[in-house]
């Protein structure tokens, strides 16, 4: 499947719905959600937030990896750990296989961050909506949640918004997410949310 046979509208339609950027108010400490990936953004751009103090809490998450063998959830806490960000400050999540379970296992760092008083911050792909919808059907307490988003490299190449549905690898993940993320909405295992405010309400 090649990338012109989406058409204009369609791929607009697409990278709109599946695009997770709301990223919190400038100066605002958030708890950090950093989904489980193989690719380093996210540690990028948590030990970023946590030198300029924005970052009182990071929840890091992610089993073993299916394509490199490495545990997510460790790794990210090396990795942290090695640009400067204090073990105190992380929590880690070292056996989920899926998104849900990322979600599923933090339940109780999530809380954490509720009880501090601090709203979280998904820090993830920019087009893997299905964590935002994790994180309201799993811990609707939270209310709205703000979102960090990275670009993955796939094959050599950028998977950005532009550029995607030239990409197989990122064409292939960015439909699928649309697809999946639509279809549990309707059937009711994901909770709806809706972008308000500059914020991801539920």
């Amino acid at each position: 499947m090649s990338g012109d046979e989406l058409n204009l509208g369609e791929v607009s339609e697409i990278t709109d719905f599946v695009d997770i950027e709301a990223p919190p108010p400038e100066n605002e400490p958030t708890a950090l959600f950093l989904f489980g990936t193989n690719q380093v953004n996210p540690v990028e751009i948590a030990a970023r937030r946590f030198r300029q103090g924005l970052a009182p809490l990071i929840i890091v998450t992610g089993g073993v990896n299916r394509h490199d063998g490495i545990v997510e959830g460790q790794v990210f806490r090396q990795q942290l750990m090695e640009r400067g960000v204090p073990d105190s400050v992380i929590r880690c999540e070292d056996r989920a296989a899926n998104t849900w379970e990322n979600v599923e296992f933090t339940l109780p760092d999530l809380q954490e961050a509720r009880e501090s008083g601090l709203k979280v911050t998904a820090v993830s792909k920019w087009f893997h909506r299905r964590t935002l919808h994790c994180l309201a059907t799993l811990a609707p307490e939270l209310g709205e949640i703000y979102a960090v988003s990275w670009e993955p490299i796939y094959g050599g190449r950028l998977a950005n918004r532009a550029d995607w549905p030239f990409i197989p690898d990122g064409k292939r993940r960015v439909v699928r997410e649309w697809v999946e993320v639509s279809r549990r909405v309707a059937e009711g295992s994901f909770k709806s949310i809706e972008r308000i405010d500059g914020a991801w309400q539920f």
